[in-house]
Order: structure tokens, then C-alpha cells, then sequence
């Protein structure tokens, strides 16, 4: 038998030499990559006993959720709530893993403006490699990317904006050492499995109907109107938009090729709006049991179908 496919091996690679040498070349270079981006990853020996402290609680806990250490993740921050989301992908969708309490975040509801005002951010941030400290002086910690291009768009300034352990703030979100240590942990996981980038989503309140109304006449409601239609999207669909930045707005472009890595959301719900022309009467005779449905049909009002429209794709984004 391992004759018989040592033959027909042989035969292959003959037949088809240069498809062979695309496979061996393709998987030199998928392993260089993988062992660089692990190595890229920084380290200690703080964020290394970390993750054996939470490692083997976080895995049995993923496992009964079918998830797994290392999945993709997105985060979404609420200002009001005091709640960092933990979000990790399960197929095209992604899967609330945890909800963990924020001990402490400066400032109020609102994004940040200017270096020193004591304010936290709001809007769409990533976290890469690059951006873990596990010798941070607060625990364990990882950089928002603050200004990031919407933010300089505007002239906003402000620097070193994390994620933190401890429970004090000057600009930040601070978790506590011990719920830190679980965000770090599944973070880096994430990214030493492959994710380039940790996209993070920070909210000044969930957006709902109602808290959106009640504060109709903040100075900032234009700029929650905007972000509101990330927060509406990922609602909507579990997977996060790709957000870029136009004409200092965000854009959000809803959809990415497979081809290069993107995930497919579940297709936008149709919305059926019915609408009736003042001048329509209907019919005050009832209609016979016997009447043919097609005749039942004519006798019903028109309405007009209509489904939301698409969002601009265009943009460039950091």
C-alpha cells in the first residue's frame, strides 16, 4: 500500500511539477509567517504566569460554548453600563463569550477631544501585536490606537489610551489585575493564532431607541448618530463592519471578499414597508368564500417593497 502511494506520488510530482513546487513554497511561507508572528508577540514573565493562572478555566468554559482559545475576537465597550464585551467568532458570526464589569473609566459620555482632558475615547479602534504591554506599570495592558484617523481628522490629540489592569484611570478603561488578565490572555491568543487585528468598538451607552432619545439634545449627537450605525450593524448581524474613514466621517463597508480573508455576514432582512393612498376605499361587500384566490388577491391593498439601501463603500482606512 505505501508502495503503491509512493508511486502514484512520484507520478503526480512528474505530471505536475510546477503545482507541486506553488504547494512546497506556499507552506514554507505559511510556517515562516506563523513563527514570525508569534515571535513578533511581546512577552514577560507577568503576562506568561497570567495566562497559566486563566488559561485552563477560560478553555473548558469556551469548550462548553464550542468555542476555543485563540478564535478570532472583537470588543465592544459601554461608557454608561461600565461593560467590556468579549465577543469570539463561531463560524461567520460571533458568539458573546463574557460581559466583564470596568472598575473604572475617567470622564464622562462623550468622545475624547484634547490631550489632558481626562477623557476616555469612543469610536472604532484596533489592537495589534504591537500594541500589548505585559510590563505595563498598571498589570497588564494594550494600546487603543488612539488618534486613529477619524480622530485626527478632527485634530483630536491624546496618547498611551489602554486597556488596563488596577482599578484607577486617567483616560482609560481599567478592568481590575484578575479580569485583565482573562482579556489579555484570550486577546494575545487571538492575535498569536493569526488575527492582525483586535477590532474594539466603544459606545458612550448601548444605542437603543431610547437612550438615543434621551439624549437628542447632547452637542455630540451627530457624532453618536454616526457611530450608531456600526453599533446598528453589528446588532444586527453578530460580525463586525469594516470601518473606514470619508469626508471625516465613518463609513462602514458591510461586506468583504472571501478571496482575501473577509467573513460573509447573513444577508440584510428585507423590510416590508406597507403603505395605502388616502383615496383607496376598500370594498364594503364581503367577499364570497367561494371568490379564487387570485380574485382575493385584486381585492387587497398595494403596497410598496422597499429594502435598505446600500451603505457608500468608498474610503480609505488606517
Amino acid at each position: 500500500m505505501c508502495l503503491v502511494l509512493k508511486i502514484n506520488l512520484i507520478i503526480f510530482t512528474m505530471r505536475f511539477p510546477l503545482l507541486v513546487l506553488t504547494l512546497l513554497i506556499s507552506l514554507i511561507v505559511l510556517a515562516a509567517q506563523g513563527f514570525a508572528t508569534e515571535s513578533m508577540i511581546p512577552s514577560s514573565d507577568k503576562s506568561q504566569n497570567a495566562y497559566r493562572r486563566v488559561a485552563p478555566t477560560l478553555i473548558r468554559t469556551m469548550q462548553k460554548k464550542g468555542l476555543s482559545l485563540g478564535d478570532p475576537v472583537f470588543i465592544r465597550i459601554f461608557k454608561q453600563e461600565k461593560t467590556l464585551e468579549v465577543w469570539i467568532r463561531q463560524g461567520l458570526t460571533y458568539t458573546l463569550f463574557k460581559s466583564y464589569s470596568i472598575c473604572h473609566h475617567s470622564g464622562d459620555i462623550g468622545p475624547k477631544i484634547r490631550e489632558g482632558d481626562k477623557q476616555s475615547p469612543e469610536g472604532f479602534y484596533t489592537v495589534g501585536a504591537d500594541q500589548l504591554n505585559p510590563n505595563s506599570s498598571y498589570h497588564l495592558s494594550f494600546n487603543l490606537g488612539f488618534p486613529n484617523e477619524y480622530d485626527r481628522s478632527h485634530n483630536r490629540t491624546g496618547s498611551l489610551l489602554m486597556i488596563h489592569g488596577r482599578c484607577s484611570s486617567a483616560g482609560c478603561f481599567a478592568m481590575t489585575n484578575f479580569r485583565m488578565d482573562e482579556i489579555y490572555a484570550i486577546v494575545e491568543s487571538a492575535i498569536i493564532a493569526g488575527q492582525s487585528q483586535v477590532p474594539v468598538h466603544i459606545f458612550p451607552f448601548k444605542m437603543t431607541p431610547k437612550k438615543m432619545a434621551a439624549h437628542r439634545n447632547s452637542k455630540w449627537i451627530a457624532f453618536w448618530e454616526n457611530i450608531k450605525e456600526g453599533y446598528d450593524y453589528f446588532e444586527g448581524h453578530h460580525a463586525p463592519p469594516v470601518v473606514v474613514v470619508q469626508d471625516k466621517r465613518y463609513q462602514f463597508i458591510t461586506f468583504r471578499p472571501l478571496l482575501f480573508g473577509g467573513t460573509l455576514p447573513p444577508p440584510v432582512p428585507r423590510l416590508t414597508v406597507a403603505t395605502m393612498k388616502r383615496s383607496f376605499k376598500l370594498q364594503e361587500t364581503p367577499v364570497p368564500s367561494e371568490t379564487s384566490p387570485k380574485r382575493q388577491h385584486q381585492l387587497l391593498a398595494k403596497v410598496d417593497r422597499t429594502t435598505p439601501s446600500a451603505p457608500n463603500l468608498l474610503g480609505q482606512g488606517d
